[in-house]
Formats: C-alpha cells, structure tokens, sequence
C-alpha cells in the first residue's frame, strides 16, 4: 500500500501528454481524451503545474490558470483511484496555491458529489450560494 511518504510532488512541471492522457482516462475524465492537442496546450498555458509519481508513474496532478496577482482558478485535481485517501489531493493543491496565497480571488468549480464537496470545503472553499455576501453571483457558459 502506498504512503503520501512514498510520493514524489514537483512543483513547475507538466507530465508528458501520454502521462496525462493516461491519468485523466484513469480518473475516468473522458472529455480531456477526445481531443489530445487541447489537454496538452491546456497543461502549457497552465499558471503552474503539480505532481505526484510513484517511482517513474503519474499518479497525481493539480493546476491553475489566471492571472497569478488577482485571481487563480483550481482547474483540475486528480489523483489516481489507488492513491486516494492519502492526503494527496490537498498536497497537490496546497503546492499550486502555496505560491499565489496572496491573489484575491481563488476559484473553483466541481461536480455536485458530496466527496468532491467535502474536500473543497476542508480546503477552506465556501460555495458561492453559501457565501456571506448576498449580492455575490456566479456565472458560466460553455460554448456550443
């Protein structure tokens, strides 16, 4: 059984898209493996990168994008299913945030799933309809 002891985290470097590709399909992240040329220009436009491995395998990524002074979205946490549990996924974001602590505005947005929920909110996230400003509001749109 791994450990978080046993796990290597670098901060600042992207994993190879072949890694990526086979994390994300392993996380059942699917939408990501139909375009392979977008995930890799998403992890390159990337404000900053972590990972985990275990010996020489991807098993855990977390990234921001943004502006780095005003604002960082958390855009993708993933930790490979045999390695949750660990305390990987807050390490992973811990290190993307660690640098930016001082942004205004760290952003995120999850699937409704209670687990996902929890960890967010251990992490100190607040959802926006749970937010002490009433005037506060969140939009999105996704393009055709």
């Amino acid at each position: 059984m791994p450990t978080l002891d046993t796990l290597t985290i670098t901060i600042g470097a992207s994993p190879t898209l072949d890694e990526a590709l086979t994390l994300y399909g392993e996380v059942g992240w699917a939408s990501y493996l139909r375009d392979p040329e977008r995930l890799r220009r998403a992890l390159g436009g990337s404000l900053l990168v972590a990972t985990a491995r275990d010996g020489d395998q991807l098993v855990g990524l977390a990234r921001v994008v943004g502006d780095g002074a005003s604002i960082i979205y958390l855009q993708d946490v993933l930790v490979h299913p045999q390695y949750r549990r660990l305390g990987l996924g807050r390490r992973l974001v811990e290190s993307v945030f660690g640098p930016y602590s001082n942004v205004y505005q760290q952003v995120l947005i999850t699937d409704a799933e209670p687990e996902q929920i929890g960890f967010y909110q251990s992490l100190g996230f607040t959802e926006l309809r749970d937010f002490p400003n009433d005037g506060l509001r969140g939009f999105l749109r996704f393009p055709d």
